[in-house]
């Protein structure tokens, strides 16, 4: 308890504990900085506890559910497969809890403070941090943000009842029948696929002229095309209008090129985007932190706000809402505190989706090269034609190169199929390096493995390729 309400004296606060907040409180604290972390909920925050990791167990046991029934082309016949959703969902908890507290062991080996609450700020130097039980207050040298995002509700649908953000679906105790999944991007492709190889019927409505517009068309296609094969509907360039409730299911109202339509459902998902968690009773506006229109908060190359020790990091910053970038943003952040002349460099940031097959992309796609004016040089190179690809009966997919032909400076790539969350970690060590087509390519890969295929796209765009016959 604090006496007189007098402010205790910490190096650096960090406010949420994410995968952006405890990482940077674990490298301030390893730098020689007394630390204090506070997050209201859960140590991880939302991507441990209820986004990308509980998400990544089910997608693996919707994997293994739809393997057990379809690998008689191998020769395994398997009768019967039955699927116990409430032991998955036991399973995927037992994931969630070994992260988040290896996270909190983390925390307290690294002899970083914990605090279970809020945080309001009194001053730009002061904080009062509370719970149920005390509230004592801060006087912080530095102070790091890191308070993360929160699922976009939509005024038609609102969240409640069948109409449910990513958080409740992954903690649904029974599979549905069926579901409408609003948006059809990476979080809604994730989800819905997962669910269809549980057995449910999805449909899928996506405002844009195809699913996962953020990456390019011949990558999506094979998404789709998966999708179909799992009788998922997908209702491209549509617009959800309305939705209408029952004690049983829900209906939604939605147009496509002006056409409207009806699709009656268990459920609805919403999953079109997260908004920063910047408001609220944090109060920035008391201490005129400066935010953008849309409510993120503005940074230097450190992560310093507009209020020079006062750092903010991951989802309410501009750029990508990824775990690996807040992570990053972290340890630049955490440096700079100290002294460290670190700064972000995004040129190399990886993004994946945990679709069927996998996509992920690094660095800049041909389009991207060639408009910055590049001489651009592209190999590219199918699972098909490898060996080991051909063993695990996953053929779908590619690797894609992107370099400067001028220089043989490896740019981007862009990888559909099997393991792409994997294999793109080469590409990206690469770009970083700044490795060479040549380096990839005289770089010896173990056979049979699936890296092989990035040795031969990088083959493919020097001009070679062994495996495949040259244009």
């Amino acid at each position: 308890m604090v006496v007189g309400d007098a402010s205790l004296d910490i190096d650096v606060l960090v406010i949420g504990a994410g995968p952006g907040g405890y990482v940077a409180a674990i490298r301030a604290a390893q730098l020689g900085k007394s630390v204090l972390i506070v997050d209201k909920s859960e140590w991880g925050g939302v991507c441990l506890n209820r986004g990308c990791i509980p998400s990544k167990a089910l997608i693996s046991a919707a994997h293994q559910y739809e393997a057990a029934q379809h690998s008689e082309v191998m020769g395994v016949s398997v009768e019967n497969v039955k699927l116990d959703y409430a032991k998955t969902q036991e399973w995927k908890a037992s994931v969630v809890k070994k992260l988040t507290s290896g996270v909190a062991g983390l925390l307290k080996g690294n002899k970083v403070q914990m605090f279970q609450g809020e945080v309001m700020f009194i001053n730009e130097n002061e904080a009062r941090v509370f719970n149920e039980q005390e509230a004592p207050r801060y006087r912080f040298k530095h102070c790091i943000i890191a308070t993360g995002s929160r699922p976009i509700e939509l005024k038609p649908f609102p969240f409640g009842g069948r109409i449910l953000s990513s958080t409740e679906a992954l903690e649904l105790k029974e599979i549905p029948k069926s579901m409408v999944v609003i948006g059809g991007g990476y979080i809604g492709i994730e989800l819905g696929q997962t669910f269809a190889k549980f057995g449910t019927k999805v449909t899928v409505l996506e405002g844009s002229d195809t699913v996962l517009p953020g990456f390019e068309k011949e990558m999506s296609r094979l998404v789709a095309k998966n999708l179909s094969k799992l009788n998922v509907e997908v209702f491209t360039e549509a617009l959800a209008q309305s939705s209408e409730q029952t004690e049983n299911d829900v209906t939604v109202t939605f147009t496509v090129k002006g056409e409207e339509k009806k699709v009656t459902a268990d459920y609805v998902l919403v999953t079109v985007g997260r908004r920063p968690n910047t408001d609220g009773e944090l109060g920035l506006d008391l201490i005129n932190v400066k935010l953008t229109d849309r409510g993120l908060i503005e940074v230097d190359e450190q992560g310093r706000t507009s209020i020079p020790h006062i750092f903010a990091i991951g989802d309410i910053v501009p750029g990508l809402a990824l775990a690996h970038k807040a992570s990053y943003e972290g340890k630049v952040a955490a440096e700079a505190i100290a002294g460290q002349p670190s700064v972000v460099d995004y040129k190399a940031i990886p993004a994946v989706v945990f679709s069927d097959p996998e996509i992920a992309s690094v660095g800049l796609n041909e389009t991207e090269a060639k408009e910055k004016g590049m001489n651009v040089s592209v190999g590219k190179f199918p699972y098909a034609a490898n060996g080991r690809a051909l063993s695990l009966n996953a053929t779908e997919g590619f690797v894609k190169i992107v370099a400067n032909k001028d220089t043989g400076l490896v740019v981007g790539s862009q990888i559909v199929g099997p393991e792409a969350s994997n294999l793109i970690a080469e590409i990206g060590l690469a770009i970083e390096m700044g490795a060479t087509l040549e380096d990839i390519a005289l770089t010896i890969h173990a056979h049979p493995t699936l890296g092989e295929i990035v040795a031969e796209a990088a083959e493919g765009a020097l001009g070679h390729p062994i495996h495949m016959l040259g244009k």
